[in-house]
């Protein structure tokens, strides 16, 4: 039996009770949805959107997913299962000028919530006429995540809000589910487990079984020699009065440097930055301890290896004059090739005996070189067609990592049966429909309740899966094992409090406050590289909207004569060393008539081990030689405000508009062509030297066709046509 309504296909949505049931909840009120995962999240998504569309059909739809992978998959889902003509895709692929286009005549939009994020600081479309906002992956909506911010926006601009989350776990803490709640305005949860009664008819089901490995006796001597070298420290921190407790966790130790550094904005102790440096040691050893018992000897090694190569900090390079730490990587380089690793022997065990034919299985492993050493061995057995799947490095590395692009060939591969065996880092875990997943294996337990379930729910979907947790015996494995398990059992609890009792509806709050703030729209040019923080959000606030661009000097144009360099401490005293600060200051004065620094965070002089004198001489040449004002601020909270206030200020006495072009002026003729070529969309200052050597003056570059123009380096045929477009286009003004 199929779902009959006007929007929805014939036959593509099954009637399902427990579906129906949380969509007749969901259309009344914003609403948060807790099923696990197969259970039809996006399906009980494309419902709610149905019904939405047939009682507001002039309104839009909003989907927001996490990656780009899972925006095609969504934007695929709706499209087969709903009677609509306009779904698009928005992510960063898109530019934002088509974007604009594209919103406007849109029935369904599926997008990356950062591309969303930017384009409401830009004020590129309202979010008015939206009837439904989907936040999928709805345990994102804490911290400095773009979700809470939208739902903000979104509750203030829209006539006729409505917000549908969705998740498997909000989260295995009262704090943080209730931030989830309060961020997306909930007043509604629906919660579905595999054993209510109205679920389990469609429940293929997980056997789940935990296997226990032991480690090898030769990794001992590794294992005595790294705590040596950390009792060595703890001692140290003892005896500096830091530390007196025995047995000291990698948490404590992050508590102990917190309040270190709190300390040092009192009083600024030798002792202190000593044990700020014992305590970072400390750090690093815990961690290799942990690779040791829970990934093995390869993973622990390309750890030592990297620490060699970074060896700038006291901690570091202290550890490497360490007989015990020394010791301990020679012990590793001389029983890695020895020694086989028994999480690895006991999958390909499970690998030989569970996969064959059509099955397909998928590996979770925290780290990155696990997977690589994995895939390397697994690739030797018979009938296994393996291939890594992990997301692209951040760290500047020789793995690079995977393009989404590559992610999503690599899955396709999957789907088609071409690969069967995925080793996957964390990036496999949120939200992908793989269908007919028969087995998964956890190389180790994750202390987090959610990607516990993320993890087991890849499995059992289309028919019975199967989950297999490796656990090192005697290791921090078994406490992280049962430190998910526990909390999983809290959120469940947690979860069934907040249905019993009536949770407020901030809609009116929100209104409120918006129209509190209906001003005029005031707009500055913030640097691209900005809009990763919550001030532009804040900005917002206060109808300040943020026009992005990279910017060559300062990060906020203000107007055509004031721009702001921001800084945080720790930046601030880096670029006071590499010499950095020097330079950005005269860029400054060269390019603006009016200037100034905003210095955010704790104390200049609790920044590394740098003399007060040379942080004084600094602030006064900036003051007196430069004419730069310097102002302090806490938070990012605290810059906004101000920020806030020099716009408003500065605005209403300079009536022209801001300077669009934030750079160093030119003085010779030769930069001013430079300026001029580097005006033109995606050029930059050294495309604009390689145009210029090419084609000889601007004249030429102005009158060279599409082709002519793809021929210089760097430029391509997209660059090319949107030059073209620039160049060739009548003028109309915004």
């Amino acid at each position: 039996m199929f779902i009959k309504h006007p929007l929805i296909r014939e036959e593509t949505i099954e009637a399902r009770l427990y579906q129906e049931t949380i969509v007749a909840g969901a259309v009344r009120s914003n609403t948060l949805v807790v099923v696990p995962t197969a259970l039809g999240k996006t399906i009980i998504g494309a419902m709610v959107a149905a019904y939405m569309l047939q009682s507001y059909p002039e309104s839009k739809i909003l989907m927001l997913a996490t990656t780009r992978p899972l925006v095609n998959q969504h934007a695929e889902s709706f499209r087969n299962t709903l009677k609509v003509d306009k779904v698009e895709v928005f992510t960063g692929t898109k530019k934002p000028s088509d974007r604009i286009k594209l919103w406007n005549n849109a029935e369904i939009i599926v997008a990356t919530p950062q591309v969303i994020h930017n384009d409401i600081l830009s004020d590129r479309y309202s979010l008015e006429d939206v009837s439904l906002v989907i936040f999928d992956e709805a345990h994102r909506a804490t911290g400095n995540y773009p979700y809470a911010f939208i739902a903000g926006r979104y509750m203030k601009q829209a006539s006729k809000p409505l917000i549908l989350a969705l998740t498997a776990s909000p989260g295995g803490d009262e704090a943080k589910i209730r931030g989830v709640i309060e961020n997306l305005f909930i007043e509604n949860i629906e919660v579905r487990t595999e054993s209510d009664s109205d679920v389990k008819p469609f429940i293929k089901g997980i056997n789940i079984e935990w296997v226990r490995v032991s480690l090898p006796e030769e990794i001992k001597p590794i294992k005595f020699t790294l705590e040596k070298a950390f009792e060595t420290r703890l001692e140290k921190l003892r005896k500096l009065g830091i530390s007196a407790k025995a047995n000291v966790t990698k948490r404590d130790l992050l508590m102990i440097r917190g309040n270190l550094q709190a300390r040092l904005l009192e009083e600024r102790s030798p002792e202190f930055y000593e044990g700020l440096s014992l305590i970072a040691a400390c750090i690093n050893l815990t961690h290799a301890m942990e690779l040791l018992e829970t990934q093995g000897l390869n993973t622990l090694l390309s750890y030592f290896r990297r620490v060699e190569s970074e060896a700038s900090s006291k901690a570091v390079k202290g550890l490497l004059g360490d007989t015990y730490f020394l010791r301990a990587i020679r012990l590793t380089e001389n029983l890695v090739d020895e020694i086989k690793n028994p999480k690895t022997e006991k999958i390909k065990q499970f690998l030989v005996e569970n996969i064959a034919d059509e099955k397909k299985a998928i590996i979770f492993t925290q780290y990155r070189d696990t997977a690589a050493k994995l895939v390397e061995e697994l690739n030797s057995l018979a009938g296994i067609r393996v291939l890594r799947f992990v997301g692209q490095s951040k760290r500047n590395s020789s793995d690079k990592g995977m393009t989404q692009k590559k992610q999503l060939e690599v899955l396709e591969s999957f789907r088609k049966g071409e690969v069967n065996v995925l080793v996957a880092t964390s990036v496999g875990e949120e939200g992908l429909d793989i269908p007919g997943v028969d087995l998964v294996i956890f190389y180790e337990p994750v202390p987090s309740e959610i990607r516990t379930i993320q993890r087991r729910g890849r499995t059992g979907r289309s028919r019975t899966g199967k989950a297999i947790v490796l656990i090192a015996r005697n290791t921090r494995d078994e406490a992280f094992y049962w430190g998910s398990t526990r909390k999983e059992k809290k959120m469940y609890e947690i979860l069934q409090n907040f249905k019993n009792i009536k949770l407020k509806n901030k809609h009116e709050n929100q209104k409120t406050l918006g129209n509190s703030i209906e001003k005029r729209k005031i707009f500055i040019v913030v640097d691209t590289r900005e809009l990763s923080s919550s001030i532009t959000r804040e900005l917002l606030n206060y109808n300040i909207i943020s026009k992005p661009q990279m910017l060559e000097v300062g990060d906020y144009v203000i107007s055509r004569r004031l721009c702001i360099e921001r800084k945080t401490t720790e930046d601030f005293i880096n670029s006071l060393i590499d010499g950095r600060l020097m330079s950005q200051a005269i860029n400054l004065r060269q390019s603006y008539s009016r200037a100034l620094m905003i210095v955010e965070g704790e104390s200049l002089y609790t920044i590394r081990n740098i003399r007060v004198e040379a942080v004084m001489g600094a602030l006064i040449s900036l003051t007196v030689d430069f004419n730069i004002p310097v102002l302090f601020t806490k938070n990012e909270k605290e810059t906004a405000v101000l920020i806030f206030r020099i716009t408003e200020r500065e605005q209403n006495i300079e009536k022209n508009e801001i300077q669009i072009r934030a750079e160093k002026k030119p003085v010779s003729l030769s930069e001013m062509q430079e300026f001029i070529v580097a005006g033109l969309p995606n050029i930059n200052t050294t495309l604009a030297r390689r145009l210029l050597e090419h084609f000889g003056s601007i004249e030429r570059i102005f009158s060279a066709d599409d082709k002519e123009l793809d021929k210089v380096q760097g430029i391509g045929k997209k660059i090319a046509k949107e030059m073209r477009e620039v160049i060739s286009s009548l003028y109309k003004k915004d």
